[in-house]
């Protein structure tokens, strides 16, 4: 047992595996507390869906990825936003239309890129395959959303609460919702190393849902959603080695098993009182 604990650490593209799993995952998890407190799960659906020919652009010319992807998904808010504003249709009428059609474009383009340049990665992770330079970018995305995140904790978080409020004590709503998704589009490019852009959303909503259930005080939900996280991408990684398997869709599938038991343990818990009752 301590041998297979023991032994991934001691091959370097496992550290670094290990590190920006963690890394993601806890930039994610804080970050979804306030996606499903003020109901964005869609929009983070539609920002890493969003990315994809960002990234395939910049691997094309030879700029890092994060600016394709960061560049993509800042024009995806501003479609979203233009549309909605422009429109009759709701917002997730527009948010589905945007990053649909964006999704399919990047798709094309990973079609046309020459054959012997394989961004399969792009879509599904590649913990395994991260290098130094992947890895430095990580930490400084990771550590600039953070930081930011709480430095802002408090505004943001009236925000989620109660907007109207945040007007009425100098806040503009507008500000703080454009500094969220411009974080978002941040954390979707710290994520796509680990999990691709298909189950980003999943690391963007699992761990504050999760936490959610939980508790209904956000200063808890952010200690355990990205704790949660984290742990469960220790625990996916391990899996992924000792099974044989992806890395990044098992940090998913950790994610999505703490919150199937922490659900159905909750249906026990009112079903006892309701018995009890």
């Amino acid at each position: 047992m301590i041998e297979l604990l023991l032994d991934p650490w001691s091959y370097g593209f496992m550290q670094r595996a290990f590190v920006v799993a963690v890394v993601a995952a806890v930039v994610c998890g804080v970050l979804s507390c306030w996606l499903v407190l003020i109901g964005w799960s869609l929009m983070g659906d539609a920002v890493s869906h969003a990315v994809l020919p960002g990234v395939v652009l910049a691997y094309l010319v030879g700029a890092p990825f994060a600016v394709g992807a960061l560049l993509f998904g800042l024009v995806a808010v501003g479609l979203i936003g233009a549309v909605r504003d422009r429109s009759v249709l709701r917002e997730d009428a527009v948010i589905g239309v945007v990053f649909t059609v964006l999704f399919a474009l990047g798709l094309v383009l990973v079609s046309v890129v020459p054959s012997q340049t394989d961004l399969s990665h792009i879509l599904f992770g590649n913990l395994l395959g991260v290098s130094p330079a992947d890895l430095l970018q990580v930490l400084l995305l990771g550590a600039g959303v953070l930081a930011v995140v709480l430095l802002k904790r408090r505004d943001i978080t009236l925000y989620a609460f109660d907007p109207t409020h945040a007007r009425a004590i100098g806040l503009s709503p507008r500000r703080l919702s454009a500094l969220l998704l411009v974080l978002l589009a941040l954390t979707v490019v710290v994520a796509l190393q680990a999990v691709g852009v298909v189950l980003v959303v999943a690391m963007l909503i699992v761990p504050g849902a999760t936490a959610r259930l939980l508790t209904d005080r956000i200063w808890r939900m952010l200690v355990i959603a990205p704790t949660l996280a984290a742990l469960c991408a220790v625990v996916g990684i391990y899996a992924s080695y000792a099974l044989d398997t992806a890395s990044g869709p098992m940090v998913v599938l950790a994610q999505g098993t703490a919150f199937a038991v922490v659900h159905l343990a909750g249906l026990v818990r009112a079903s006892r009182r309701k018995a009890l009752a």
